[in-house]
């Protein structure tokens, strides 16, 4: 089943986002927490990679492997930012001769220090959306931004541009990640007075290191929740503890993103295995009616 359409279904989609190992020569051992991961039953998994689509050769092949060898519906990410329309042709050849039909299209990160206007035919995440289009034989999601992304001009702008993207061709949103749910409903709200229809899956991450969190939210924009900076201070020299405080934090986020009508949870694995696997049983065994 195409990924468009496991949203119809009345079952919240359940998948996770892995980024590429930094050295070749651990793809085995990645490709090894894969298989880990899959047994929790995910609806598809999606990889992602250096900035600047700096890896994009390794996590095409990569992501061939994940779908053939492992056996799980794979999302190839794909950056327009600095590519010509003919080394964007050429990699959509490779998705396809690698069995991939579903990309997370994204405009990319700038590359770090550069000066001047970027080359490239692909400025916005709109126009790859375009072009992958008009190549056809793909499904698209999309980046949503329910604090607003860094560089848009407001939030309104902000979602101009992704009601563009939509109209373009992608069929389903996956958001950035953020901690307090508020930001999402009122995002998600705010997208369907904007005509947008598609559904939009947040995005969540386990908390499993308070300098890490840092350094994430700087990078994005999303904002750490007064209780939640105040609840880590106390307890960030120790790790255990951080881990089962963004495990339990995670959970009522899910449990009630889900009850106010989120269409699943993309989780952002950190290619860990542990905090993930923990939360979905959470979430599972309340369905099962055995949890409280």
């Amino acid at each position: 089943m195409e990924i468009p359409a496991l949203f119809s279904r009345r079952e919240p989609v359940f998948s996770f986002e892995f980024f590429l190992p930094k050295k070749e020569e651990n793809t085995d051992a990645f490709l090894s927490d894969v298989r880990a991961l899959k047994s929790l039953g995910p609806a598809f998994v999606t990889l992602t990679y250096g900035a600047g689509g700096s890896a994009r050769g390794r996590t095409i092949d990569v992501v061939g492997r994940m779908q053939k060898e492992v056996g799980i519906e794979t999302v190839c990410h794909l950056t327009g930012i600095t590519h010509t329309r003919a080394e964007m042709g050429r990699d959509l050849e490779r998705i396809e001769a690698a069995g991939i039909r579903h990309i997370m299209v994204l405009r990319g990160d700038q590359p770090v220090d550069w000066a001047g206007p970027l080359p490239g035919d692909f400025p916005h995440a709109v126009d790859l959306v375009r072009f992958i289009r008009q190549a056809g034989g793909f499904r698209m999601a999309v980046a949503g931004y329910p604090e607003t992304h860094p560089e848009a001009a407001s939030p309104e702008a902000d979602l101009r541009r992704l009601a563009e993207k939509v109209q373009a061709g992608a069929e389903w949103v996956v958001t950035q990640l953020f901690f307090d749910n508020r930001h999402y409903f009122d995002f998600a709200a705010a997208a369907r007075r904007a005509g947008i229809t598609v559904p939009i899956v947040p995005g969540i991450m386990p908390v499993t290191g308070y300098a890490q969190l840092q350094r994430f939210t700087t990078l994005c924009g999303a904002s750490i929740p007064a209780r939640m900076r105040e609840d880590l201070e106390r307890i960030h020299e120790d790790a255990d503890a951080v881990a089962r405080y963004g495990i339990e934090w995670a959970v009522r986020q899910c449990r009630e993103l889900l009850d106010g009508g989120a269409p699943g949870i993309h989780f952002y694995t950190l290619n860990r295995s542990h905090s993930t696997t923990e939360i979905l049983g959470a979430l599972r065994l309340r369905k099962t009616g055995t949890g409280s």
